[in-house]
């Protein structure tokens, strides 16, 4: 039997979008494998008992640190996070959101969601970008397993970091993809609502303002919904929906309970995703299992979670989001297409499957 901990201390519920999800259901695919190794959830002061799995071997080790308070927080992890490992006897430390500490006498596991710090740092506030370098260029020489949640992710890990004089070994990095809940399989799609959804954080990389040009360029006859977290560019955005008269037609949710999510998948016409760089995609894969018709970014990430059963499009180039958005609402047959083979593909990633492989990382030897 392992001890293992699981550093969730960068957990703010409904603040870091993606990893929170990621953290959520790999936890409760673990327990529903495992019922013989030891987990200590070690949370902040937002998070509450929900994360953690009521499971015997499931414990909740709330620390007196709050995580929006970003310098204590990562004190907190570099300091007394490896002393409560070593007074829990830990055999292993998984770090599920990029950062890992220095110092520990446990082995240490650590995942990397992307590493848009090092592909794309111009879409960094200028004091934050320098943490981010620093942290994870020591979370990935001082772990000892790394996990990419992406082939993609694994390329820019080998590519952008070194160990000690050579390039990182690449046993060193798994490729775990992530889960889909089952829940969007279950979604009845017999009542379709004439709306285009996106599901993003407002953040540069997303790409969200070509979106809004290519829908605004002529008048709809259906709204665009942007459901996701207020991110950096939540101002940009709002002011171009302004200037283009489009406050009427561009609707921005901000974050939404996964059961407000669910309705707006189940109801949605069409999905669109121009994201310009991904760790993986999460929301593609969503609307996938939903069965929902895709248009999204022809990148690398995109392209390993939906296969064939999307229409893709340069993110770059405004006449061929506009041109995927036509088709994608418009094109019946291709709706139908892609709505089968998206559910056929969204079979391939299971959360059971991701927690499979993260535990043989944990506990080999």
């Amino acid at each position: 039997m392992a001890r293992i901990g699981v550093n969730a201390l960068y957990l703010i519920p409904g603040g870091v979008g993606g990893t929170e999800i990621y953290l959520r259901e790999l936890l409760a695919a673990l327990a529903e494998i495992d019922q013989v190794n030891e987990y200590l959830v070690f949370t902040n002061l937002e998070t509450q008992s929900d994360l953690v799995p009521k499971q015997a071997n499931f414990h909740w080790k709330p620390q007196a640190v709050y995580a929006r308070f970003r310098p204590a927080r990562i004190l907190w992890e570099q300091i007394v996070l490896p002393f409560e490992a070593a007074r829990y006897r830990l055999d292993a430390l998984f770090n599920p959101g990029f950062t890992a500490p220095v110092f520990s006498l446990c082995r240490q596991v650590t995942v990397f969601h992307d590493l848009q710090h090092k592909r794309h740092p111009e879409n960094f506030r200028w004091f934050d970008l320098p943490f981010w370098r620093m942290l994870l260029w020591a979370a990935v020489h001082r772990s000892d397993r790394l996990i990419a949640v992406s082939e993609a992710t694994r390329s820019d890990l080998l590519r952008y970091y070194r160990f000690l004089k050579e390039r990182i070994p690449k046993e060193r990095v798994s490729v775990i993809a992530h889960g889909v809940e089952p829940a969007f399989s279950r979604l009845d799609r017999s009542h379709t609502e004439s709306y285009l959804l996106c599901v993003s954080t407002l953040h540069p990389h997303k790409n969200l303002p070509r979106l809004i040009r290519a829908y605004g360029r002529k008048e709809r006859d259906f709204p665009l919904i942007l459901a996701g977290l207020r991110g950096f560019h939540t101002e940009t955005i709002e002011r171009l929906i302004e200037e283009m008269g489009l406050q009427d037609s561009v609707q921005i949710t901000g974050w939404v309970p996964r059961e407000k999510l669910y309705s707006l998948y189940e109801r949605a016409r069409a999905f669109v995703y121009p994201s310009m760089f991904e760790g993986f995609g999460m929301p593609v894969l969503e609307a996938l299992a939903a069965g929902v018709p895709v248009a999204c970014s022809d990148i690398p990430p995109l392209r390993e979670v939906a296969g064939d059963a999307a229409l893709f499009f340069d993110p770059l180039n405004e006449d061929a989001i506009a041109a995927g958005i036509e088709r994608v609402m418009n094109d019946a047959p291709l709706r139908d297409r892609l709505a089968q083979t998206g559910r056929e593909r969204a079979r391939l990633f299971t959360w059971r499957q991701s927690a499979e492989q993260t535990l043989h990382v944990l506990t080999e030897r």
